[in-house]
């Protein structure tokens, strides 16, 4: 542990980090540094400042962050329309790799010998940093205190507080029932009553999002225009990524738009219940998927969707910096360059519904596609030797004994 001077720490201000500058300063002798990234969480980031003044740490990184996180991590996303087991946006996985890379590049800019995160041995989170550190920076020492600290429990870290004079905002014996993360693609909620599967949530949970049923009788209809896979305005509107992701929050949220009760399999092995609720995200999906239809050739969508699973399983897991990822990105990338165009879209009662979409890079031909009068555009004879040559296979088995059914 001597041979340690400095740590940078992803630092959030709370309760956990907060005992693990005092952990690291004690059992490492060490200087702490401590990066907290605004991503978009809504929550104001100086008391996190002072905090870290009150711990003694010289050296504190405040950064904004939220158009990098949008522009360089969620848009990529999402021209993948990555969804991981068939429901789950994402929206905390696509996070740690660009907390990752600043905090080494921190510690880089410092001399640190070590980086150091308050992720659980439970979670995903502490598999997504250190993936992500190591990726960029391979000789980099990880400091995991949940791995290594007897602190096994709230109440501990509490009387930790006592003990080493640490400051809590909370009076002891008040407890958040759920544990929340929050960024500009959605908030979670975890722990409490939420670890009984079966179990309910109230409406005292949701941060985001109306109630559907109490949403507005009258849908709101808006207008997302696409270059390059990637929302660049919103009802005629040039926006930055950021910025349409926080209008489409407040759209949608208003809308009821995004909410999600979801178990999961972590990569660490257990099952995990969350709730979620990811209002930008639901309708950028919706949305992505709407322009893709008529500006994607047929095989290359079949082929995205192939690959998106892999892909949404390389971001949940923590391997957004892999060269397999970076490779999968490539292509989907590539596939993006005719995905222009404006998709019209109704919100009502926690429903987004496609309207209309166009592009003047559309494959959609409505003279070969009409069930009117096509003019010749379509040789409807051709379908038969289309259909016969297809059966072959089939007709063969069938004549062999080899039936069907």
């Amino acid at each position: 542990m001597s041979s340690i001077k400095k740590v940078v720490l992803a630092y959030s201000g709370g309760l956990d980090t907060s005992v693990i500058v005092r952990w690291l300063q004690e059992n490492y002798g060490c200087e702490v540094v401590t990066f907290t990234a605004d991503i978009g969480q809504g929550e104001e980031l100086e008391p996190a400042r002072e905090k870290a003044k009150l711990l003694g740490v010289k050296e504190i990184h405040i950064d904004d962050l939220r158009e990098e996180f949008a522009r360089d991590f969620v848009f990529p996303m999402f021209r993948a329309n990555a969804v991981y087991e068939g429901e789950y946006l994402l929206g905390t996985s696509i996070a740690r790799p660009l907390i990752a890379k600043r905090l080494v590049e921190i510690a880089r800019e410092c001399g640190a010998d070590a980086v150091s995160h308050g992720a659980t041995g439970k979670g995903n989170d502490q598999v997504r940093f250190e993936l992500g550190a190591y990726a960029l920076m391979p000789g980099v020492k990880v400091i995991a205190p949940w791995r290594e600290w007897k602190l096994t429990s709230r109440q501990t870290l509490l009387d930790y507080c006592e003990t080493h004079g640490i400051p809590v905002e909370m009076k002891r014996g008040k407890k958040s029932p759920y544990s929340m993360d929050a960024n500009l693609l959605h908030i979670s909620y975890e722990g409490g009553g939420l670890e009984d599967p079966y179990w309910e949530p109230g409406e005292d949970m949701w941060r985001w999002t109306v109630p559907p049923e109490q949403a507005p009788d009258q849908p709101t209809y808006i207008e997302l225009g696409y270059r390059g896979g990637d929302i660049v305005s919103v009802d005629g509107v040039t926006m930055s990524p950021a910025q349409v992701m926080l209008h489409l929050n407040k759209v949608a949220g208003d809308n009821g738009i995004g909410r999600l009760d979801l178990v999961e399999n972590r990569y660490v092995g257990m099952k995990s219940r969350g709730c979620y609720e990811t209002p930008a995200g639901t309708v950028m999906l919706k949305a992505h998927r709407a322009i893709e239809s008529i500006t994607l050739d047929r095989e290359v969508a079949h082929l995205k969707d192939e690959l998106m699973p892999r892909y949404a399983k390389l971001v949940y897991n923590g391997y957004w910096w892999s060269p397999e990822r970076r490779m999968l990105q490539a292509a989907i990338d590539h596939s993006q360059s005719w995905v222009n165009g404006t998709v019209r879209l109704k919100l009502y009662k926690g429903g987004v519904y496609v309207v209309g979409r166009k592009s003047d890079d559309t494959l959609f031909d409505a003279t070969i596609a009409t069930f009117e009068d096509d003019r010749g555009a379509y040789d409807q004879k051709d379908a038969e030797g289309f259909i016969r040559l297809n059966a072959l296979r089939m007709r063969i088995a069938a004549r062999k004994g080899r039936s069907a059914g």
